[in-house]
């Protein structure tokens, strides 16, 4: 008969429920003398450690958000049960016999019992972890062993096989006394014309929590018949299963990352059979969902992650570009923790479990130990977008670089990422954080009259399919003008032509060294290679410019060729010989020093230890470059003959 507990057994549960030992499936403790433990507060996000649990006195109180109580105020708070219910799930687990008084006022009834759900999915789990050996779930344990998993490795993780008749389970868990509104609840069966098992016919993985309760399932598609197409499905949403509070693994590797410091996270529930195996006992995942931050809070607490903590967290990702979207993601929100984290992706794109597979348990821990971290990760993945053996490809991706690094919302990493950024775009450190500053400064993109013409919320959709997909196709961005001929900049370049059309003779022997890269101007440059292409100003003749002017089909060029021909030089006098050097040569100085910056770039981002022969032969092309422009600048300026 429903009535009230009996206050000596709530006595007797209370006493029997040690507050640290409660508390500890949730959150790490550690020693704070006096008697008191504390640890990461589960109530709230914080940075240094103000939970704190007196066992002597069964109490827990965060100094931070003031929550406290005794061990039945804890579960109640932390998991969203009743008084009575965490009376009963402690009575269970610490084998206290509960009595209830007649004539006490019930609580009044609020859906299942979250006590009866986690029950059911215990049965369930250990319905297909039976029902794994039967000989329709064949497929089931080929899958297993074409992973390298083996029947103590399924025992292990609790893996099993959901049958394919369509009501299977349900009927099981209706003959143990649980009701229809329990197991659709706890997602463990769906309603459509009539109940049936949510899961039939897949390959099951047990999702538990940090105490080790079973509180949903995740299955693999296995048969081709399947009528649902997706390879993976989960539990709902439902009152024990939040997806994004739970990491699948956690109940194993929770001790081990309390203890080592150090939490590893993978992308699949193989994955994480595979780490542990192979000697990763860290290793947890997500459930169907990416990582965020409610799954960053559940590691803080275990991994005890405060401003003072050295812990590692481990993102192993797939090569592809997905796996490379999901490392941006983490980066972003990087300063979820104080750890510091890293990334780890086999050099082949291989995941951890086709690792094992293919290259053995060493090769999965070795992917582990090689980790990198995964700011230098987020940051090569957004350089390897641009040439930085160009100028312009290192200012591009200097500012991409520093607009990501300006959206970090920890200011306190953004110096670290600014030289990160000098080294590997081969900048100085000072216009990193120029960059960076200018970066921060501007509107995020997408933001306000950027987003939406005026009026573009208002206007009627197409009805023409065509037009339909040209507006929708993506549009080329214009390409960008060309700088104006007579900018300061191209100044020498204009005159050095001029003097090749005015005075070809006279300038032939010193331009013989002269390229088109020595013309930083599009157009100036094709004036130069049409020039070449007749021969260079040793073939100039009476009608040597007319040719030129001819020949050349771009109307452009053509016209800079006829301004140039007739544009008088910048001297009263007669050119002579020191004047085309000091054109001809300070051109080719000018080209020299832009050589000189792009190998210190290039010098800058390599290492002197790991690639030294790329570092000796770059500091090589160095010398022998300033060496270059030394002797340019004195026969520019008429040292030399």
């Amino acid at each position: 008969m429903a009535g009230r507990i009996r206050d000596d057994d709530i006595a007797e549960v209370r006493e029997k429920a040690r507050i640290d030992e409660v508390v500890s499936s949730y959150v790490t403790l550690r020693n704070a003398g006096g008697g008191s433990m504390k640890g990461l507060c589960p109530f709230h996000d914080e940075k240094s450690p103000s939970f704190h649990v007196t066992p002597a006195r069964a109490f827990f109180h965060c100094f931070g958000c003031q929550e406290g109580g005794d061990v039945f105020t804890f579960l109640m708070k932390i998991d969203g049960v009743s008084f009575a219910e965490a009376v009963e799930r402690l009575a269970d687990k610490y084998g206290v016999q509960l009595r209830r008084e007649e004539g006490g006022a019930p609580e009044a009834p609020r859906g299942p019992r979250r006590s009866q759900m986690i029950d059911a999915h215990k049965q369930a789990q250990a319905f297909y972890a039976d029902a794994l050996g039967s000989p329709d779930a064949l497929a089931a344990r080929q899958f297993l062993d074409g992973r390298g998993f083996d029947k103590d490795a399924a025992e292990t993780f609790g893996v099993g096989f959901a049958p394919r008749d369509g009501d299977a389970l349900f009927k099981h868990l209706r003959q143990k006394g649980f009701s229809e509104e329990e197991l659709v609840t706890g997602g463990l069966v769906a309603r459509g014309r009539s109940l049936y098992d949510r899961f039939r016919g897949r390959l099951v993985w047990p999702i538990r929590d940090s105490s080790g309760d079973v509180i949903g399932f995740g299955a693999r598609r296995i048969f081709d018949d399947d009528r649902i197409d997706a390879k993976y499905l989960n539990t709902p949403e439902s009152p024990i299963y939040k997806k994004s509070q739970v990491l699948y693994g956690i109940d194993l590797a929770r001790r081990e990352i309390a203890r080592s410091g150090k939490a590893v996270i993978v992308e699949g529930y193989t994955d994480v059979m595979a780490c542990h195996l192979a000697g990763v006992p860290t290793a947890v995942a997500t459930c169907g969902t990416a990582f965020g931050d409610d799954h960053a809070r559940i590691l803080r607490r275990f991994l005890h992650d405060h401003d003072d903590s050295r812990g590692e967290v481990i993102f192993t990702f797939d090569g592809d570009q997905a796996g490379q979207n999901a490392a941006m993601k983490v980066f972003r929100s990087d300063q979820n923790f104080a750890s510091q984290t890293y990334v780890a992706v086999a050099p082949d794109g291989l995941d951890p479990c086709d690792l094992r597979i293919q290259r053995g348990d060493e090769a999965v821990r070795e992917l582990v130990e090689n980790r990198r971290p995964l700011y230098r990760f987020a940051l090569e993945n957004v350089l390897a977008r641009f040439d930085l053996e160009r100028a312009d490809g290192r200012v591009d991706a200097l500012r991409e670089a520093a607009t990501m690094v300006s959206s970090v919302r920890d200011k306190s990493k953004v110096e670290a990422f600014s030289r990160e950024i000098a080294q590997m775009v081969g900048v100085d450190v000072d216009e990193a954080r120029r960059e960076v500053r200018r970066a921060a400064a501007r509107p995020a993109r997408g933001s306000g009259a950027a987003r939406q013409q005026p009026g573009a919320g208002n206007a009627a959709p197409s009805q023409d399919p065509a037009r339909q997909a040209a507006q929708q196709a993506p549009q080329q961005p214009p390409a960008p003008p060309l700088p104006n001929l007579r900018d300061p900049r191209f100044s020498i370049e204009r005159a050095t032509l001029k003097l090749v059309l005015h005075h070809p003779a006279l300038v032939e022997p010193a331009a013989r060294d002269l390229g088109p890269d020595d013309f930083t101007h599009p157009t100036y440059r094709a004036v130069w290679e049409a020039i070449a292409a007749s021969g260079g100003p040793a073939s100039a003749d009476a009608g040597w410019t007319a040719r030129l002017r001819d020949q050349t089909t771009d109307p452009t060029v053509s016209g800079v060729l006829t301004e140039l021909s007739v544009e008088p030089l910048m001297t009263s006098k007669e050119p002579d010989l020191a004047y085309v050097h000091a054109h001809v040569f300070k051109l080719m100085e000018l080209t020299a020093t832009r050589r000189l910056t792009d190998v210190k770039s290039r010098l800058q981002r390599t290492d002197p230890v790991a690639q030294a022969d790329d570092y000796s032969t770059s500091f090589a092309e160095l010398m022998s470059l300033e060496q270059r422009r030394r002797h340019l600048r004195e026969r520019a300026m008429g040292s030399q003959q």
